[in-house]
């Protein structure tokens, strides 16, 4: 993990997160020093305020362990489903009776049979979508606008968040020798933009990983000391980037395995970045199987291209997809309404073989990392201290 790897470069490591996700559910402790994931603050109903409670514990863990340096990663969910209005954005993008009744709204739908929250990560037709909504009583229109307002509510609050936060740094005199790094994976992860997302791209949901939902999110680097304000640089990169470029900018060795490219050379203004085709991938487990199933694609110039991995074509209209490679002109085609498959065979057939071998390096890549086993057995004296720290019994 990027703890390890900051951990045994000498830096302090915390991970405040209020997504399970990026924390011991994934083995993303490991490494860590003060880890936070638990929130009673934080309700099922509203996510809105999670940057208030991780920035909170952050200065509380500074000022217990206030030496130098450290690495820290926050994981917010403010923009994320469900979302509740938090003081001072209360109604700034949308009626605050509308917005109360939303929880209602999902509820209604949700009877008619439309799943919302992380379900509606696969989108449906348009007209079936339609008869959801008529069947529930509820207007997709306003359903949509009040959700885009309360998702546009919980961004406000999680700039202004930032922004107190680098006031605080900056306070304390550590600015200049901050990097600080604002990223995500992706975007409009909520039924209500979801559902706005299907209406917009007929195709969506056949190859959302490089829709613009999902891959054309920016990424903000800042080291006042280093790194030259008002670059831009509009070449795509990777989440996998992410490592290598920290490392690099720390000064410490690189990682062994390593599938991204260090950004340093790019933001400094020196040699040794290149252009690479975009590799984006999401697959699924079976509990039942050892095989697992999903797509693998690439953005590469002005080709996207989606490969089904273990899985059967099924026609549009039964919410499938047409091929298993989906080609699409990402330049004359942004929205991805219509894929190239039967008009450019040459390109399916380049870039069918081109991520079937990037498949094929994925799983080689995965023998290195297998599970240990039982493992040794515990020592007496540990066992003695697992029990005094309440662990065992």
């Amino acid at each position: 993990t990027m703890a390890e790897h900051m951990h045994r470069g000498g830096y302090q490591t915390a991970v405040f997160t209020a997504n399970p996700y990026a924390g011991t559910m994934n083995s993303l402790d490991r490494g860590v020093d003060v880890l936070r994931e638990t929130w009673d603050e934080l309700t099922d109903t509203n996510h809105s305020a999670s940057s208030m409670w991780l920035h909170k514990a952050f200065w509380e863990w500074r000022e217990a362990y206030p030496a130098q340096p450290y690495w820290v990663h926050f994981q917010t969910v403010d923009s994320h489903w469900p979302w509740g209005s938090v003081a001072p954005f209360t109604g700034l993008f949308g009626s605050v009776d509308a917005q109360r009744r939303l929880a209602d709204w999902a509820s209604q739908l949700e009877e008619a049979g439309l799943g919302l929250g992380a379900s509606a990560r696969t989108a449906v037709p348009l007209a079936q979508l339609m008869e959801f909504f008529e069947r529930a009583g509820v207007d997709p229109l306003e359903y949509i606008s009040v959700s885009q307002g309360l998702y546009d509510e919980g961004m406000a609050h999680n700039d202004y968040q930032i922004g107190r936060l680098v006031n605080r740094i900056k306070a304390a005199g550590e600015w200049d020798n901050t990097i600080f790094i604002l990223a995500a994976d992706h975007s409009h992860d909520n039924a209500g933009l979801m559902s706005m997302a299907s209406m917009a791209a007929p195709v969506w949901h056949e190859q959302a990983i490089f829709s613009p939902w999902e891959s054309r999110i920016p990424m903000i680097v800042v080291w006042p000391a280093r790194i030259a304000g008002g670059q831009r640089f509009s070449q795509p990169v990777s989440m996998i980037d992410m490592l290598p470029t920290i490392v690099d900018l720390a000064g410490l060795p690189m990682p062994e395995i390593t599938q991204g490219q260090s950004l340093a050379p790019l933001l400094l203004g020196k040699e040794g970045w290149e252009l690479r085709p975009l590799i984006l991938a999401e697959f699924y487990g079976s509990s039942s199987s050892d095989s697992i199933g999903g797509r693998i694609d690439v953005v590469d110039g002005r080709w996207g291209a989606s490969l089904l991995i273990n899985g059967e074509p099924s026609p549009p209209e039964e919410n499938g997809r047409a091929a298993p490679l989906l080609l699409f002109d990402l330049w004359n085609d942004p929205y991805l309404s219509h894929s190239l498959h039967e008009e450019r065979p040459d390109l399916v057939e380049k870039y069918k073989a081109f991520l079937e071998a990037q498949f094929a390096a994925h799983e080689a890549l995965a023998q290195r990392f297998t599970q240990s086993g039982d493992g040794p057995a515990l020592t007496p004296e540990q066992l003695r201290t697992l029990r005094a720290l309440g662990y065992i019994q």
